[in-house]
Formats: structure tokens, sequence, C-alpha cells
């Protein structure tokens, strides 16, 4: 049976060599508990990363779920201590407010021929800046944010079954969403064959309007989801939450093989790589690396493996090895 290479492979390598490193100089890392316990911490970057994976499969880009997690968490802490909502209609409606951020991107995007960068870059501006807003109109200082939520509401970031941390199973369920939508689903045939060529995908019959302006709704609803799991596990709900996240983000959908052209794309490859950039960045803190210094290595990484890739999917090693084969075979010609 012939071997396929498959990105998913190097990933695995990548973490299996974090565990190796990070573990011989560290033995906490190697910790079951304490490796599970440091994936709140980065959890909600893998949380929109695949969804995000949807957007860039169609050949568009979402830079604007960094200040929709940050609008959904304030929003949030707004409809809960200002309109005395229940937590849970409160996390509900901040829910929606992300599904609409996404729905007016999606919209814009789907029916105009404005670039997706564009439409996001500015609905990341506008976004952030109602979240700063918001607050500001209920009396409440943007800064300062809002606590003291109920223990029952902060037990969803920061509670576990068993071992395993509820924001962990939350990844889990939303990994086996994705990968069914995007990979066994007529709606994620759809997103490919859009992302190849949107134009012949129209042909042939497909609404690529509405199949783009779900994917950006999707990737909305995620912020929404990690804007509602970051202020849980932390206490408070901000407006800056998710500012530093976008890059994060995107970094993990491309190391996860996905390409920024669109048309190729896989909710593993994205899981994985979201995981490989979240325990590199842990490893390093057991190190005593400086914060401001872990996104050094991280885009060493990034570019490296996006140089195997190449390599791979072009293959050069193959023609190399068909080359060298060829010179051996003339060799022993000429010496017969």
């Amino acid at each position: 049976m012939k071997f396929t290479w498959r990105w998913v492979y190097f990933l695995l390598l990548l973490l299996v060599a974090e565990f190796v490193i990070f573990g011989s100089i560290n033995p906490r890392f190697l910790n079951i508990h304490v490796i599970l316990m440091s994936m709140n911490d980065f959890m909600p970057v893998c949380l929109v990363s695949l969804f995000v994976t949807l957007v860039i499969v169609t050949g568009g880009i979402d830079i604007q779920a960094g200040s929709v997690i940050g609008l959904t968490s304030v929003c949030m802490g707004v409809f809960w201590q200002k309109l005395g909502l229940d937590i849970f209609v409160a996390a509900l409606l901040g829910l929606i407010v992300a599904g609409a951020c996404g729905l007016i991107s999606g919209w814009l995007i789907s029916r105009t021929d404005v670039q997706p960068m564009v439409i996001t870059l500015g609905g990341s501006f506008l976004f952030s800046g109602v979240a700063l807003v918001v607050p500001s109109l209920a009396g409440v200082s943007a800064y300062q944010g809002i606590t003291n939520f109920p223990q029952v509401f902060q037990s969803i970031g920061n509670g576990s079954v068993g071992v395993i941390p509820n924001q962990v199973i939350l990844f889990a369920v939303l990994v086996a969403v994705a990968w069914l939508l995007l990979h066994r689903s007529k709606y994620g045939r759809k997103v490919f064959l859009i992302g190849v060529n949107r134009r012949t995908a129209e042909y042939s019959g497909i609404k690529s309007a509405n199949i783009i302006m779900i994917a950006y709704v999707l990737s909305g609803l995620s912020a929404g989801v990690a804007g509602i799991v970051m202020t849980s596990y932390l206490g408070t709900a901000k407006p800056d939450f998710g500012s530093d996240l976008t890059l994060p983000i995107i970094t993990a959908v491309v190391l996860g093989g996905t390409s920024i052209y669109g048309g190729k794309g896989s909710v593993i490859g994205t899981a994985l790589a979201s995981l490989v950039i979240g325990l590199l960045k842990f490893g390093l803190s057991l190190m005593g690396t400086p914060t401001q210094y872990q996104n050094i290595p991280v885009g060493v990484l990034l570019i490296l493996a996006l140089m195997v890739n190449f390599v791979v999917s072009k293959g050069i090693f193959k023609d190399l090895r068909k080359r060298l084969a060829r010179k051996g075979a003339k060799l022993d010609l000429v010496e017969a």
C-alpha cells in the first residue's frame, strides 16, 4: 500500500516534538493535569480558528473576530448587570450580537466586489469602537470592566468533568461540528467549490452569496462563543478581550494547511495547529520566556512549516530522487 503524505502528519510530529523537548526541559510539561488546565488560556484561539477556516476556504478572510469577542463580552455584561437579565439569557443575546456582526460583514462581502480584508478590517474598527461605546452608554467604565458574575456562570470556563476542563470538551464538540459541516455535508462541498472558482460554482447552480454569508455568520458565532467563554473564565467582561487574538487565529488556520487563496483546508489541521501554537507558548512560559518574546518562535515555526509544506507539495524531494537516479544510471552506462 502506497503511503500518502498528509499535512496533519507533520502537525502531529510537531506536537510530539514539543512534548519531547519541553518535557525534557521541564517535567511539568508532561503532567496531563497541568497540560489540560493550561489549554484554558489559549482555547479562544482554538474555538474561533475552526470556523474562520470555513471563511478562508471560500477565498475570504476574517480579521474582525477579535473585535467581535470583545463586543460579545461587554454586551453580555451590560445585558446582565444593567438590564437585570438572567446571565444565560444575556449570554444568548451576546451570541446573537456576534452572529449579527458576522451577518453584516458576510452580506457586504457576498454581494459587493469589495475585498473581504477591507470589509472585515472596517468591521474590526467598527465593532471594537462599539464595544467601547456600549459600556459608556450604560454608565460603566469600559476599561474597568464588569465583574461579580454568578458562580454558576464562571464554572463554565473554570469547571471540568473529571480531569478534562469544560473548555476542552467544548473544543472537541466544535471540532466535530466544524468537521462534519466542512467535510461531510453538501454545504461543505459548496464551500470548497466556491473557493476553487466562484464563477464556475455559480454556473453549476450554487448560490455562492448565501454560502459565503453563512460562513461569516458561523465565524461570528464562534467568536461570540469565545467571548462568552473568556468572560466566564476570567470573571470579567471587557471590551478589549480578543484584541490580540486576530493574528494567532489566522496563523492557526494557515499553519493548519488552509490555503489563503481558498479551495483547500482542513478542520483537523486547524485544530492541531492551534494546539501546536498554544502548547508552544505554554512551553516557552515554563522556560521563563517573557510573553512579549513568545511570538518570535511562533513566527519562525510558521515560516518553516510553510517551507516544508511547499517542498513536499511540489514534490521537490521526489524530483531530486529521480534526477539522482537518472545520473546514477548514466554513470553505470559510462562505466559499462
